[in-house]
C-alpha cells in the first residue's frame, strides 16, 4: 500500500522524498502548496498539527492500521524503522546517526532557512543585520561538516537517513550563497549523494 506524502519543493519536502525512494517505498504525494497557505487546510492540520510540510500517512502503519507521522526527523525515523535500513540496530553505531539528524534539525536547516529569509528582506537596514548573522552560523555549520567528513564517507559512517536529512538543505547551498570548492569534503560528499539513483529520483520527483 502506497503511503500518502503531504510535501512541497523544500528542502524539508526533499529529505522524504530522498528517503523513500532510497528504502524503495511505494507513496503518492499529496502536493500542500505552501505559496497558497494549503498547510493551513483543516485536513492537513488533522495530520500536521504545526502547518508545516512534509508530513506523512502510512495505510499499513504498526499493527497493520493506519498511522501518520509529521515533522521530517520523526518521518525518517518512522521510515527507518519501518524497513529496517538506514538506522543501525546496534546503540553504539545508531548514537552517530541520531546526533547528526538532531545536528540537521536543529541547526542546518533553521540556520540557513533564516538567510534565505534575510535574502528576500527588501528594506537594507534590515536585512544587512539579520543577514550577516545567519550567514556566519550556516558557514559555521558547513565547516562543522567538512572536519566530519574528512575521515568519514558519510555522517555516520555508512550512509544514513542522517545524509538524507542534510543532504536536503545542501541541495540549497547556491541559495544561502554557499561555495562548496570551499568545503571540499562536503562537496566530495555531496556529489557522491546526488550520485546515487535514489537521490537523484528523490529530487526529481515532481513536489509542486
Amino acid at each position: 500500500m502506497a503511503i500518502d506524502f503531504y510535501a512541497f519543493n523544500t528542502p524539508n519536502g526533499r529529505k522524504i522524498s530522498v528517503a523513500l525512494e532510497e528504502m524503495e517505498l511505494p507513496y503518492t504525494v499529496k502536493t500542500i502548496d505552501i505559496t497558497k497557505d494549503q498547510q493551513f487546510d483543516p485536513a492537513f492540520l488533522a495530520i500536521s498539527p504545526n502547518n508545516k510540510i512534509p508530513a506523512i500517512v502510512d495505510p499499513d502503519g504498526p499493527g497493520g492500521t493506519p498511522i501518520s507521522v509529521f515533522e521530517s526527523g520523526a518521518i525518517l525515523l518512522y521510515l527507518a524503522e519501518k524497513t529496517g535500513r538506514f538506522l543501525p540496530a546496534d546503540l553504539r553505531a545508531r548514537v552517530p546517526v541520531l546526533e547528526w539528524l538532531m545536528f540537521q534539525m536543529g541547526g542546518f536547516g533553521p540556520m540557513p532557512g533564516q538567510v534565505h529569509h534575510f535574502l528576500t528582506v527588501e528594506n537594507e537596514q534590515d536585512r544587512r543585520y539579520g543577514l550577516a548573522r545567519f550567514s556566519k552560523e550556516t558557514e559555521r555549520l558547513y565547516g562543522v561538516m567538512d572536519r566530519r567528513l574528512a575521515d568519514h564517507a558519510f555522517f555516520a559512517g555508512e550512509i544514513s537517513i542522517a545524509d538524507f536529512a542534510i543532504v536536503g538543505w545542501a541541495w540549497r547551498h547556491e541559495r544561502h550563497k554557499v561555495d562548496l570548492a570551499r568545503f571540499p569534503n562536503v562537496k566530495r560528499w555531496y556529489e557522491t549523494m546526488m550520485a546515487r539513483p535514489g537521490v537523484a529520483k528523490g529530487f526529481s520527483v515532481a513536489l509542486s
